[in-house]
């Protein structure tokens, strides 16, 4: 798993722009890791949204913003 502080380009979900993500694992406190879909894992929060293992979510600087619908 990535660092959980971003660091120039290297935290993909901290960029301009939502980016769409798979939640891996629940972590305590809101949190959760999840797989950015380019071979690394964030952490991310998942506090505003209904999430689980599998569920496709926008994150946004590190925060999930909304969840995907199918």
């Amino acid at each position: 798993m990535s660092d959980p502080e971003c660091h120039g380009d290297t935290c993909v979900t901290c960029g301009d722009i939502a980016v769409e993500v798979t939640v891996r694992r629940l972590l305590p406190d809101g949190l959760a890791v999840v797989d950015t879909g380019q071979g690394t894992e964030e952490e991310v929060s998942v506090a505003l949204v209904p999430a689980a293992p599998g569920t496709r979510i926008l994150v946004h600087a590190k925060e999930a913003i909304a969840v995907v619908q199918p």
